[in-house]
């Protein structure tokens, strides 16, 4: 079973990540997970720690000669800002961050909680994405995102495909398919700049080569959506998760909202459209996987909101700790390892082995099967 765990806090030495259940034989491109890295600390709008922190994995054990052994996967990255035990505490939590119910539930100072609630554990998430995505590479299953919406600005372009998206996105500093929509957007991150505000926004996922039969119909824990939408939901300000057509559905009628299933000798099944986002019933259908998801502005402002001071009980402005105007095209870059992990976990669930020639057998087994 592919499982992870994280650990780590934002100005602590180093985040670690333990992944368990890649299988043996599997080659690791190093150079290839630092590039992920990079592209998450990357897009306008970031704040400076991103000019401190030069993120490189570190893999500490599973590999021996570059390849996988079965054993559990070690990864590290060392932080350069390690200052968290001269920090000072802090009083007053921000609206909409984990400070207030985090500092209550655990009895603890906002410090402790922020240490830990930060998205920079996100860092380790990118990490062990870019170690899935090499391992769905060799069959051929690819995953790539972009940006549709940076706070009033959005681009409207039905019926994108990952090809077109990974053609579009090349040398964009938004991830945005589009440079006159990512003019607008950045002037948008500009003007929230001078406010001392910050922006949210949306973004869609795209995972091409799934094949047929990944997740369950048979119990609630194995709908290969529903791993995807939590993975999601997990990552630090994501609060809405769409499949395909998603919130479209409620104004559509039944005969335009499916996808017709049609067959050509040659090519097989296939469909026209793809309001499914490439789910049906909890289970992979062939089309790409399209997953859309908003994350919301970022809760620490230059311009604080009002709060409570939770030692002298008296309202007060929140506390201001250094902070990004807009990170939409960098959540897009960790909801793709979310993604990447997820359907990977579906995919050695459904081809398990513990070597990569024995699920590449039962791989080719079962392709052969379905046609």
């Amino acid at each position: 079973m592919l499982q992870y765990i994280t650990s780590g806090e934002s100005h602590g030495k180093y985040l670690i990540a333990i992944l368990e259940g890649i299988p043996s034989g599997l080659s690791v491109n190093t150079a290839l997970i630092n590039k992920e890295l990079r592209r998450r600390q990357e897009g306008y709008g970031r704040g400076p720690r991103m000019d401190i922190e030069k993120d490189q994995v570190m893999i500490t054990s599973g590999l021996i000669k570059g390849k996988t052994t079965g054993a559990p996967i070690g990864l590290m990255i060392i932080n350069k800002d390690v200052t968290v035990d001269s920090l000072p505490q802090l009083l007053r939590p921000r609206p909409g961050h984990a400070d207030f119910a985090g500092a209550l539930k655990y009895d603890q100072g906002i410090r402790e909680v922020l240490e830990r609630s930060s998205a920079r554990e996100t860092a380790l998430r990118v990490a062990v994405g870019a170690l899935c995505k090499q391992l769905l590479q060799k069959f051929n299953i690819n995953i790539i995102s972009h940006v549709v919406r940076i706070g009033t600005v959005n681009i409207n372009h039905p019926n994108l495909t990952f090809e077109m998206v990974k053609k579009m996105i090349k040398a964009s500093r938004l991830n945005c398919i589009s440079r006159e929509v990512e003019k607008r957007m950045i002037k948008e991150i500009n003007q929230a700049m001078k406010r001392n505000d910050t922006l949210g926004g949306e973004f869609e996922v795209f995972a091409n080569g799934v094949p047929v039969g990944l997740g369950s119909y048979v119990h609630h824990m194995r709908k290969l959506d529903a791993a995807i939408a939590q993975g999601l939901m997990s990552i630090q300000a994501v609060k809405a998760v769409e499949f395909g057509l998603g919130v479209g559905y409620a104004a559509a009628s039944g005969s335009r909202a499916h996808d017709e299933l049609f067959y050509a000798k040659g090519k097989g099944y296939y469909r026209k459209t793809n309001n499914a986002g490439g789910i049906e019933g909890g289970m992979s259908n062939g089309s790409d996987i399209i997953v859309r998801a908003t994350m919301k502005p970022i809760a620490t402002l230059k311009r604080p909101l009002l709060s409570v001071n939770m030692k002298t009980k008296k309202t007060d402005s929140a506390s201001f700790e250094r902070s990004d105007i807009c990170a939409v095209p960098s959540c897009s870059v960790i909801a793709e390892g979310v993604v990447a992990y997820e359907i990977t976990r579906a995919f050695l669930e459904k081809f398990g082995g513990d070597s990569l020639t024995e699920i590449t057998r039962n791989y080719k087994g079962y392709i052969r099967q379905i046609k």
